[in-house]
């Protein structure tokens, strides 16, 4: 992860300091177990505490010579040791220690974005009910279709963040067990007990069946739930981002006091944050195909998937992490503007309300076919000639015989759509 888009605390927690002390923290769960089945004598494991060293740089040096990160790790903590070195990685594999901490770190992350993704949920839920009154224009394919609620836009985003939540929140609980059962997972050199008690130390659960590695299922599955999640803010921040052309200018993303959009325009103001945020995804869900690919593994194990997770797994949780706290601060301060709204409303020239005309035509007794053709034939020639679909409906002598002029008003009436969003909303904030 390059370093502008790196937020704590996950920049932090995916550094190599960090992941030495997870290391550190699984080898010495493993011998307290050792410990309490009386395989190592009482007050091993605090002897290796007191006297291991983690230095990056020392750690380095030795994997220039040993080129295996795991086996240098061992050489540089336990080079203080005494005799109790001897139960340090005692009937272990490097992916025992490897990939237990490794769902330490999946589970940590997981639950930053969860708590990132859960004020994003409340920020949506905020704005829903500002705007929930607010009349805008309802598009299909980008055209004028019907009249709506712009809270209801918010509501829609804010309880697909919440399944984004519920989603990551099972794959993270998915993904927190480990594996102790040593070089292709039948508990040669280990017992089954003492990966219990290990696993328990560091609140994990043994993996049901291991080989030599957890099954990357279960981390496609988090990356998956990851690509998602990202997949949901894009959809917001392209709904923002057309909103906000020039042509439309119903929203606005925050700017800044000093802030420039062009170095060439100082007129600009440009969705830079929604853009940012639409590459995110699609990087995201890129990740989630390698993760996919790293779910096959020859026999027992190879490492074809390491190269691609130690890029992937920092990569995928930062990402969506900034996604998060980006879509935060720009829900939370977007710039809405409920006049254009109503502006664009009125550049159909009422023929948002056909279905509308239509449907009524049907309910006095006209077939619906018959309905469809003459409200369609009277709309496209309202839009060819740029002329007000209601003075032609109520300068229709067809329309005339079935619709009272007293009605027609009723019938070009915007709150009329939303009549029910009242239920909707209590449906979703209420829990029913």
């Amino acid at each position: 992860m390059i370093e502008r888009y790196a937020l704590s605390p996950l920049k932090e927690l995916w550094e190599l300091k960090a992941q030495y002390g997870r290391w550190l923290e699984v080898e010495l769960a493993v011998v307290k177990a050792y410990e309490e089945t009386g395989r190592a004598p009482a007050g091993t494991t605090e002897k290796i505490r007191s006297k291991a060293r983690i230095d990056v740089e020392g750690i380095a040096e030795i994997e220039k010579v040993v080129d295996h990160d795991v086996i240098a790790f061992i050489k540089y903590v336990t080079r203080e040791m005494g005799d109790e070195a001897r139960y340090f990685h005692l009937g272990l594999t490097s992916s025992d220690i490897v990939d237990t901490a490794l769902s330490l770190a999946v589970r940590e992350s997981g639950l930053a974005i969860i708590r990132a993704l859960t004020e994003l949920s409340q920020a949506l839920g905020e704005q829903a009910l500002i705007y929930k009154d607010t009349v805008c224009m309802g598009r299909t394919h980008g055209i004028h279709a019907e009249p709506t609620s712009f809270g209801l836009k918010f509501l829609s985003f804010m309880v697909e963040t919440d399944r984004n939540i519920k989603r990551l929140s099972r794959s993270v609980e998915t993904c927190s067990v480990g594996k102790l059962s040593g070089a292709v997972g039948n508990y040669a050199n280990i017992s089954p007990e003492v990966e219990a008690i290990a696993l328990r130390e560091i609140g994990l659960r043994p993996t049901e069946v291991s080989t030599q590695i957890v099954p990357r299922d279960i981390h496609a599955e988090f990356i998956s739930a990851i690509a998602i999640a990202a997949s949901s803010i894009e959809r917001m921040v392209v709904e923002f981002r057309h909103l906000q052309r020039t042509e439309v200018l119903e929203v606005q993303e925050p700017f800044k006091k000093g802030q420039r959009g062009s170095s060439a325009m100082p007129h600009k103001k440009n969705p830079i944050i929604c853009e940012r945020l639409t590459g995110m995804a699609r990087l995201l869900r890129g990740y989630a195909a390698a993760a996919l690919e790293d779910i096959a593994l020859w026999h027992e194990r190879d490492i074809s998937h390491s190269s691609v997770e130690r890029i992937m797994l920092p990569d995928a949780t930062m990402l969506l992490y900034y996604m998060a706290k980006k879509s935060l601060d720009l829900v939370r301060d977007l710039v809405v503007y409920p006049e254009r709204m109503l502006e664009n409303f009125k550049a159909s020239r009422n023929l948002v309300f056909s279905q509308r005309v239509m449907l009524t035509l049907v309910e006095k007794g006209m077939t619906r076919e018959e309905a469809y053709r003459l409200v369609q034939e009277l709309s496209m020639k309202c839009w060819n000639e740029g002329r007000d679909f209601k003075e032609a409906v109520e300068k229709s002598r067809e329309i005339g015989k079935y619709i009272d002029p007293d009605e027609i008003d009723e019938l070009f009436d915007p709150e009329y759509y939303l009549r029910n969003v009242d239920p909707i909303f209590k449906r979703i904030l209420d829990g029913g």
